[in-house]
């Protein structure tokens, strides 16, 4: 069993810039696969980035060049540094595990409005 929680949503102005964190406790390996989701009202959940086995990433393009993902296999950590956030980054921001099975965090919401 997986447990993740995240840290670091708030309010940002447009063209601001948010770090959040991902913590996760129980077995969990740096091949295994950790990133992050996000679900704007009335949307579907969609992926913004992930990062698995050897350190790949895969970023959704509405953020790449903006957002990076990175993790601390020494502390179970995922982060995700967003910068030059816009009104559309508004969203829930859920953290993702895949090991035999998918798991997620409560989510933390992002909002970026002036």
């Amino acid at each position: 069993q997986v447990q993740l929680v995240e840290s670091g949503g708030g309010l940002v102005q447009p063209g601001g810039s948010l770090r959040l964190s991902c913590a996760a406790s129980g077995i969990i390996y740096s091949k295994n696969a950790m990133g992050w989701y996000r679900q704007a009202p009335g949307k579907e959940r969609e992926l913004v980035a992930v990062t698995g086995s050897g350190g790949s990433t895969n970023y959704a393009d509405s953020v790449k060049d903006r957002f990076t993902i990175s993790r601390d296999n020494a502390k179970n950590t995922v982060y995700l540094q967003m910068n030059s956030l816009k009104p559309e980054d508004t969203a829930v921001y859920y953290c993702y595990a895949h090991t035999q099975y998918d798991f997620w965090g409560q989510g933390t919401q992002v909002t970026v409005s002036s």
